[in-house]
């Protein structure tokens, strides 16, 4: 009998680079740390592979020159206008060395008083009591130097306005901040516009499309193809590129159902199960002190097998405990609370049994939960084994 609910474990592997063969690395430190430890596998048990060691074995990589060769290929232009890319040093700002060694003039659009993903570029404080509206108003950036010039991000001790200007100085570019939340003002500077949001790409790049005097492209459209060998993603372009070294980004996988099929194969001829396997980047979840929402790649999980589709249909038990069955206790009420997941509707959208459950992709909620659990830093498991997610209470 299983008695335990969720289980979610880190996998060690060895440091995996460029070339290695990244289905026998994980097939074979899955292998090993269930036999070291004593773990029975289960159909439906999921493995998950955080999307960087897939690119890494892949060698999906592209340079700063490449990318700077890819924008001047897209634009016929001296000046180029960035629309709302997040304030990170780990993500944006080396793309920033790319555009500002392909253009001479750089204007950058900020939204205020966080970016998309939640990092803040101001002390929101300060705004009431300039009587600055965030809806309306416009801070050119000889306002910011006055009012919000000494401004550090709460964890990172950063500037990002100063870390992006001195990136650009660097490569012999102007650049010019403003600080707006309407994405129509970058309209006033240049007809050449790169849409560095992530989330909301596809309704800017379409507005902004309607007016055929601009020329308007998104990070995902940025290095979709190869450029002189070099990496690239179809679908994502650079966005979920990461800093590999000061001259070169790793870019986001590309789909590659055949390894996670390969690995689901290799461990059902060895165990006898049949799991599902996903590729996993950002989790989607917000830390409450930083403001921080986490996904700052396009999508928690880029692919999966199929066995992974779809999203939970699931009972509050909480809510049947309280209303259909708050005159029972005991073994009579555990008895009722199983009875009525086995016989659950296979469709709860919008029923009140379902109040208060997590309205997510599996995928989404399996790839937050296996970004948690490696974590993004010197813990040296890549690959989470994830167990019982799919029982319930009632099995």
């Amino acid at each position: 009998m299983i008695k335990s609910g969720v289980v979610a474990r880190g996998i060690k592997t060895p440091i995996i680079k460029e070339g290695d063969d990244i289905v026998d690395i994980v097939v074979n430190s899955l292998m090993e740390t269930i036999k070291y430890e004593k773990i029975e596998l289960n159909d439906k048990d999921v493995l998950g592979i955080t999307e960087a060691v897939v690119s890494i074995s892949a060698g999906n990589y592209a340079t700063v020159d490449e990318i700077a060769q890819d924008m001047k290929k897209k634009y016929k232009t001296d000046h180029l206008g960035i629309l709302f890319p997040i304030l990170s040093r780990n993500r944006f700002q080396i793309l920033l060395k790319a555009f500002s060694r392909a253009f001479k003039k750089l204007t950058i659009l900020l939204s205020y008083p966080k970016d998309e993903v939640g990092n803040n570029i101001l002390d929101e404080k300060k705004l009431k009591e300039l009587n600055i509206n965030p809806y309306s108003d416009i801070i050119t950036e000889e306002d910011y130097q006055k009012h919000f010039g000494d401004f550090r991000h709460i964890f990172t001790g950063v500037n990002m306005i100063d870390s992006y200007r001195k990136v650009a100085l660097k490569e012999n570019c102007q650049v010019n901040f403003i600080l707006s939340n309407n994405y129509e003002v970058i309209k006033d500077y240049t007809k050449d516009i790169l849409v560095a949001i992530i989330h909301s790409r596809h309704q800017i790049k379409e507005s902004l499309r309607e007016d055929k005097s601009l020329t308007v492209y998104g990070l995902d459209d940025i290095m979709n193809e190869s450029i002189n060998n070099s990496g690239y993603n179809k679908e994502y372009g650079l966005l979920g590129s990461n800093t590999s070294t000061d001259e070169r980004v790793k870019l986001f996988p590309r789909k590659d159902l055949n390894m996670l099929q390969k690995i689901q194969d290799a461990i059902k001829e060895k165990t006898g199960k049949k799991i599902e396997v996903m590729v996993y980047g950002d989790g989607a979840f917000k830390d409450p002190i930083g403001g921080i929402w986490e996904l700052a790649d396009p999508v928690v999980s880029p692919f999966y097998t199929d066995g992974l589709k779809g999203s939970p249909n699931e009972v509050k038990i909480k809510y049947l405990v309280d209303n259909k069955f708050g005159n029972l206790s005991g073994d009579d009420l555990t008895k009722a609370i199983k009875d009525e997941i086995r016989k659950k509707d296979n469709n709860l959208i919008g029923e009140d049994i379902s109040l208060g459950t997590t309205p997510r992709r599996y995928v989404d909620l399996l790839g937050s939960l296996c970004d948690l659990v490696s974590g993004s830093g010197d813990k040296g498991t890549p690959v989470v084994l994830i167990q019982n997610y799919f029982n319930n209470y009632g099995e």
